[in-house]
Order: C-alpha cells, then structure tokens, then sequence
C-alpha cells in the first residue's frame, strides 16, 4: 500500500516530541528501534543505522555508533528524526541544537506493555500508526497462543538464563523474566528492586538454586552444553545431569523488539522437553 501522504495526521506529540511532519530520513542508534520501525513498515523512511543492527537484513546498516556517537557523521544523513535508546554524552542535547528531532526508545522494558508501548509511539512520530496497530495485535496473539501451548506443570520450571561467563544474568524484574513466568517458569535471580534488570551471582548460588534449565544467551562467545557441564561443581545440577541446557540466539535474547515472540517460541519449544 502507499505510504499516507507527509502532512496526514501530523503534527503529532509523543511525550515532549512534536513531529511537523512525516520523517522521511530517519537515522536509527538502536538495534531494537531499527527492527520496530522496520516492523511497522517505516523501513523505507530509514536512512541510516547503527553498527549493530544487523536485522532485518535490508537495513542500512553504517558504522554509525550508538554507544559513542558522533554527532556530525548523524547529521551527514540529514536526518528529520534519529531514535535511540539512551543518551550518551548529551547526545540529544547536541542534535537539537542542529534543529534534528530525537526520539529515545527506552532499552531494559521490563513488561510486554512497555514494549508495545514504544511501538505505538513510534508508529504516531513515522506516520505508520496502522502498522503499529497490526504489529501490537499480531504480538500480542503469539505470545497469547505460546502461553496457551505450553504444557501445564505442577511447580514452575527453576531457570537460570546467563548472559556472559562471568555469571550476569536477567533477573526476576527483566523482561525475559516477565515473559517466562507466564509459560509457568521462574528465575532463581530473585530481586525485589524493579530497576534491577540483570546481577552478577556466584557459581555457588546457581549450584545451590539447582534449576530445572539453563538458558543461554552467549553461545556466540564459545559458551555451550559441554563447557557449562564441564564447569567446576556444576555436574550435580539439575538442567546439566538431565541435559536442558538450551542455547539460544544471542541477538534475540539481548533486544526486545517483535523477535520477543520468537525468543518465547525457542524456549516453550525446547522446555515442552522437560518432564
């Protein structure tokens, strides 16, 4: 379908952003943003990415970064929007003094509401509030049907998700937690602080927590069934003596864009295989 025409709908505010009209060259710092905005059909007013997103595979993909920024190479693509995640070293501040609107799509949401939240808000600011509609819903239904489908258990499953070798990991504040819980599975990273999204724990305390599955999200950094069952005092644990120690894809697990549901689908999937 064609896109609305610049001026449909607009100006539009969200939060303390007015868009005059629709961007047409947006510059995305935010691999989680990119594949939103590519989501709900805003790919063709994107300009230019961050170095790291790298999905979907059509995104224009630069060596712009989104953790260092350099604000004269983002406004050598004269943007008329650039959305990021957070604001490194008055980064917003510097692009507004060039007159270039900025958007900021919060990283570590920790529900689905929040999430679907930030889709809307960028459908209003792209002009592609139907998209965003439709990529709500659709979620939505997924996430509703994985739930549904997954096998009922009389105790929830004990999980420990780890996010590198030193022993971070989500906790139960995180997304991934939130979306877990609901197909009857629960961290043994327990917090009670809402903006404590990921921790550090001791072997000592996944030894003793004994989980039912081992997650993880680093197998691109050598990490896998053998090395975490060859590791110290570690063949004792559950997952490991039974072998659900699931690998899943690094780059779903660290954004938390539409791929969430595939994230959930990896591991109803592979916990339907735990008795």
């Amino acid at each position: 379908t064609e896109p609305p025409p610049a001026g449909a709908g607009f100006p539009v505010i969200v939060g303390g952003l007015t868009m005059p009209a629709r961007p047409t060259a947006i510059v995305s710092l935010s691999p989680t943003a990119t594949e939103m905005l590519f989501a709900i059909g805003a790919g063709e007013q994107v300009v230019a990415v961050d170095e790291f997103s790298t999905y979907p595979p059509e995104a224009p993909t630069t060596d712009l970064s989104g953790f260092t920024p350099n604000v004269e190479a983002i406004a050598s693509y004269d943007p008329d929007l650039v959305v990021i995640s957070y604001d490194p070293g008055d980064l917003a501040a510097q692009l507004a003094a060039l007159d270039i609107p900025v958007h900021t799509v919060p990283d570590n949401p920790t529900d689905m509401v929040q999430i679907y939240s930030q889709v809307v808000d960028l459908g209003a600011l792209t002009g592609q509030a139907d998209g965003a509609a439709a990529l709500v819903s659709r979620m939505a239904d997924d996430i509703d049907k994985l739930v549904a489908d997954a096998p009922p258990r009389d105790r929830p499953l004990a999980y420990y998700i780890e996010i590198d070798n030193t022993l971070f990991t989500y906790t139960s504040q995180s997304l991934i937690a939130s979306l877990l819980a609901m197909v009857g599975m629960e961290n043994i990273a327990v917090s009670d602080d809402p903006a404590q999204v990921t921790t550090q724990l001791s072997a000592e305390v996944v030894v003793d927590a004994d989980p039912d599955v081992i997650l993880l999200t680093n197998a691109q950094s050598g990490e896998s069934a053998e090395t975490v069952s060859a590791r110290d005092g570690w063949g004792g644990i559950t997952a490991v003596r039974d072998g659900h120690i699931v690998e899943l894809s690094p780059d779903i697990a660290s954004r938390w864009g539409p791929r969430v549901v595939d994230l959930l689908r990896e591991v109803v999937d592979a916990v339907s295989q735990v008795p």
